[in-house]
């Protein structure tokens, strides 16, 4: 395994970059001077277009690089070569790290670990809750959820280049470093004894958020501290997973 300093600085920047496709995303951050941008990748098949000759001269304006590629070399870039429309963009996610980076840096926290939550909008709904509210950190699993796209992007409305987010391989170990640092896990039951509001939180502490439709998987549950519960009337049984993350950014 390569552990040069010089690797490891690179896979470390390169964590850090998430790529972007379709005209209309690509020219919303182009214009946005707050993102901070690695590359424009342009297909060669592209035709004349003005949108394609405003990219390019922004990204002259601004000093970000320019590729060229054929089709199928930016398709892979994109990696959805259906809907890329022949452009895709590397975007520099200043705020994205991994536990160890966190952890090093933050004594005091509250975050939200996200369990299969699968669909892109409630992602950017609790991306934009969380920046807003008082969450330190998004925990993000890299498998079977949700990933940043140009729908979250728009469902964040622009708050996903504000939040932290925890990129995770493994939630499960993840969560169990957390612990081992101290860190108190919670997830939401409407079984519960206690109300999200009656609950004493330590000065580290998790809320573990589930599937849509399946909630928390049993093997995350087990490894959680406790239960709390957001009470609720008229017999509704639950929230959508964005709305209960929103009401726990407020806590």
């Amino acid at each position: 395994m390569n552990d040069s300093p010089e690797y490891l600085a690179k896979k470390a920047f390169f964590d850090k970059v998430l790529t972007i496709y379709g005209r209309n995303a690509v020219m919303e951050a182009l214009k946005d001077e707050d993102v901070t941008i690695h590359k424009l990748h342009l297909s060669k098949s592209n035709k004349d277009a003005s949108v394609l000759e405003q990219m390019k001269k922004i990204a002259s304006k601004r000093g970000i690089e320019v590729q060229y590629h054929d089709k199928s070399s930016l398709s892979r870039i994109s990696k959805n070569a259906k809907q890329d429309q022949g452009v895709a963009l590397d975007i520099i996610l200043e705020h994205f790290g991994d536990e160890k980076d966190f952890i090093s840096k933050n004594t005091n926290y509250r975050i939200i670990a996200l369990d299969g939550v699968t669909n892109p909008q409630n992602l950017g709904m609790i991306i934009r809750s969380c920046a807003a509210g008082n969450i330190d950190a998004i925990l993000l699993p890299t498998k079977g959820a949700a990933q940043i796209s140009p729908l979250v992007i728009k469902a964040s409305v622009g708050t996903l280049f504000k939040m932290p987010i925890i990129k995770t391989s493994n939630l499960k170990e993840t969560l169990k470093h957390f612990r081992k640092e101290g860190a108190s896990l919670y997830t939401l039951s409407s079984h519960a004894d206690k109300s999200y509001k009656e609950q004493t939180y330590s000065e580290k502490t998790i809320f573990v958020l589930g599937n849509e439709s399946e909630g928390v998987s049993p093997a995350i549950e087990r490894l959680c501290n406790a239960s709390i519960a957001i009470p609720m009337q008229r017999g509704v049984e639950s929230l959508n997973v964005a709305v209960t993350a929103s009401l726990l950014a407020f806590l």
